[in-house]
């Protein structure tokens, strides 16, 4: 006689969203990650935001099909009552399996050569303007190709955290520590913490990381009232000295861009250091301590500490250019307050996204973030394919009435900086009653 299966309702799933009981519904069939969350690869956040609830888009856009046979050891013999799916969902997975029969997912073509090759160049030029030359003006510029530098292996780095650059997952890990670790002082493990709580959360005041920057800068009055961070696990307190700098926030963007890459320093020294479990922690610290010396040692070879201070500046300045092209695509786009929700995958990818508009031949500069909404509703697709994906992926909005937003650089940085100033404004006169949109208000503000 065949088991009858046993069903749970939406209801009772959410009631699985605690530490140690973990349920999460994929296809209808459920499945227990209680334990399976301190070692998934992605880390326990995403797993932790999305419990109690169907998460088969997210399931579906992050993991690849051989990801699918393992499943099964996590199914707890139970099934959704009340399974669904929207036809939103239905042609974003059609579109995701089509994207697979092409096989987009695996050609990757020679951009990661490229993308190291042109790596390679800039760093040689920086260090041999540096040894080989003295004169002050090709110290600057070898600062300023440091910053280049910086810039191009950060695109690395995201691209083979998102997805496999490299022939085996041995090279992959590699190209990871080495273009994030060892030649730009960052933690790629701190890199995919803060990043898939990012993607999973995209724009949510309390749950993406990449729009908690107080005391410096707050994109939402929602965040005057002191809102807790489930990413850092702490309370961004409103107080006073956060409303002076917030006040300011327009004025002060650019320039804090200049220096950002000190904050990303400082955040994986804290995780490294952390009680947190870290993946291949000894490996992590290794490589940030390689970068710690050779930088250093680089810029001990300039001649005085005027043309050492200039250097480090320029660096710095130059790769503030990417830290301004990560807020661009999401500063000015709509925030909400909560977890995200399993069931509005498409929704929420593109409301919280913008992409830039630019020519083939720019590509290089943007490191995929021009199409940023593809890649937030196919992050494991490869940059390089991006643009060949940008045309369904409108077609697709469209059909379902979905924002799909591209303006210039130059257009993403005034409403940005617009976005600014009227939460600014709004912190320097909390009397004032506050707007119920302000990327509304930021786009339509005249003046």
């Amino acid at each position: 006689m065949a088991e009858l299966k046993k069903y749970i309702t939406l209801e009772a799933l959410k009631s699985h969203n605690k530490q140690g009981d973990l349920w999460i519904s994929i296809q209808g069939k459920v499945y227990d990650v209680s334990d399976w969350a301190r070692r998934h690869p992605g880390g326990s956040l995403p797993l932790f935001s999305l419990a109690g609830q169907d998460v088969t888009d997210s399931f579906a856009a992050y993991h690849p099909a051989a990801a699918w046979q393992y499943l099964d050891k996590f199914f707890n013999g139970h099934y959704l009552e009340d399974y669904s799916v929207t036809e939103e969902s239905k042609d974003y997975r059609n579109l995701l399996s089509e994207f697979s029969k092409m096989g987009l997912f695996e050609k990757k073509g020679h951009g990661a050569f490229i993308s190291f090759c042109f790596m390679a160049f800039l760093f040689a030029a920086s260090v041999f303007g540096v040894l080989r030359c003295s004169g002050t003006l090709v110290h600057l510029l070898s600062g300023a190709l440091m910053g280049g530098f910086w810039i191009q292996s950060g695109w690395a780095g995201h691209d083979s955290g998102h997805y496999q650059i490299m022939p085996t997952k041995r090279l992959n890990r590699f190209a990871q520590i080495l273009s994030g670790n060892c030649l730009a002082g960052i933690s790629i493990a701190w890199w995919k913490w803060n990043h898939n709580a990012h993607h999973i959360s995209v724009n949510s005041l309390d749950f993406d990381p990449d729009l908690q920057h107080m005391p410096f800068f707050a994109v939402s009055s929602k965040l005057f009232e002191s809102i807790t961070s489930y990413f850092y696990e702490r309370k961004m307190n409103f107080d006073p000295i956060t409303r002076f700098l917030v006040s300011y926030q327009h004025w002060t963007f650019y320039p804090v861009m200049c220096i950002a890459r000190i904050n990303l320093f400082a955040q994986s020294f804290i995780l490294l250091f952390s009680k947190r479990k870290v993946p291949n922690r000894v490996q992590e610290i290794l490589g940030i301590l390689l970068f710690w010396i050779w930088y250093p040692l680089l810029v001990s070879f300039l001649p005085n500490w005027g043309e050492r201070t200039m250097f480090i500046i320029a660096s710095f300045a130059v790769t503030g250019i990417q830290h301004v092209q990560f807020c661009l695509n999401h500063f000015s786009s709509s925030v909400s307050v909560g977890p995200p929700c399993g069931n509005d995958w498409l929704e929420r990818q593109t409301r919280g996204t913008m992409n830039i508009t630019c020519p083939t031949w720019m590509d290089w500069f943007h490191g995929g973030l021009q199409f940023q909404i593809e890649h937030h509703l196919f992050p494991r697709m490869p940059r390089w394919q991006l643009r060949k994906i940008s045309p369904f992926v409108v077609e697709l909005c469209k059909k379902h009435n979905l924002p799909y937003v591209s303006v210039s650089f130059l257009k993403a940085n005034a409403l940005t900086i617009r976005t600014l100033r009227t939460a600014a404004l709004q912190a320097r006169d909390l009397t004032n009653p506050v707007p119920k949109n302000l990327v509304w208000e930021a786009v339509n503000t005249n003046g």
